[in-house]
């Protein structure tokens, strides 16, 4: 740790008293502004860059990362009754993987709320797992003109109106056209929703997606679904930063700057790949 301070210009040694002062008084929004601008240029940078699937709209992946906090040390952390935590709630843009919505919250707060929180970008794409099925929030998302693509649960009830023809030989099962059958569920989400099942020839496994859009084809729907779990950058730097001993203070501005600081690190890895791949001709860039 000293050699890595001295090559940063530190020469002597630092008490891990002063870091915990500095964390607590320093405010944590200085980094949070500071990555509002190097996510806007890293965004503008991968505008153009493939994520696996050929579409020209914004796609975006929404998911959480629980931190574990001890509840002795982070008494404000409330989760469970002898487990702190909270949670960091990431919108990524594929392209480039990189946030451009955090959220930090209570550790008990649902990942479904975030969907009441988000600007709905019109013609993007969302691409969500099971704990984020809410139909009325759903059918919010498409009057607002969004794109959803989230994982279905396997007790949802609903009437076929028809069947689209599909490849078997690619994985494809069935590609319905759907209306919610059940009285809860009806007066959320009144329109049709799109039913596609997919085993994976990899692994498998099966997975049904539901969806607002009726124009892709099915398999680049499935395909969607696969790109969201590509490379969650920031929320591992976060939980790597968590299992050093050098979580100097437990405030809860340090662990904003903690998880601040983590996005940082990620915007510069994004402008140093960038600038290497440009510098070094690759194609694709």
């Amino acid at each position: 740790m000293q050699n890595k301070l001295y090559h940063m210009g530190i020469r002597g040694k630092i008490a891990r008293s002063t870091l915990a002062y500095a964390n607590e008084t320093r405010d944590w929004r200085i980094y949070q502004d500071f990555a509002h601008v190097l996510i806007h240029h890293a965004r503008e940078l991968y505008s153009k860059d493939a994520f696996g699937v050929s579409l020209e709209e914004t796609v975006y992946a929404l998911d959480s990362t629980t931190i574990d906090l001890c509840l002795a040390l982070f008494p404000w952390a409330k989760f469970r009754t002898h487990k702190g935590a909270v949670k960091m709630h990431t919108l990524l843009d594929l392209r480039g993987n990189i946030p451009s919505f955090i959220a930090i919250t209570d550790g008990k707060v649902h990942d479904v709320n975030m969907l009441d929180v988000l600007i709905i970008e019109p013609g993007s794409f969302y691409i969500m797992d099971r704990g984020y099925i809410d139909f009325e929030r759903l059918y919010h998302m498409h009057r607002a003109q969004g794109f959803f693509v989230v994982r279905g649960k396997s007790n949802l009830s609903f009437r076929r109106q028809y069947s689209n023809p599909v490849d078997k030989a690619s994985g494809l099962r069935c590609d319905q056209i759907i209306t919610l059958s059940s009285p809860a569920s009806v007066g959320k989400y009144p329109e049709q929703l799109r039913r596609i099942k997919y085993s994976d020839p990899q692994t498998g496994k099966s997975y049904v997606f539901l969806t607002n859009n009726f124009e892709l084809a099915p398999k680049v729907i499935a395909d969607l679904y696969k790109s969201r779990v590509r490379g969650a950058r920031p929320s591992s730097l976060v939980l790597l930063i968590y299992d050093t001993p050098y979580s100097w203070t437990v405030v809860i501005s340090s662990v904003c700057i903690v998880v601040v600081t983590s996005i940082l690190i990620s915007s510069r890895m994004y402008f140093l790949q960038y600038f290497t791949c440009l510098v070094s001709g690759v194609s694709g860039w």
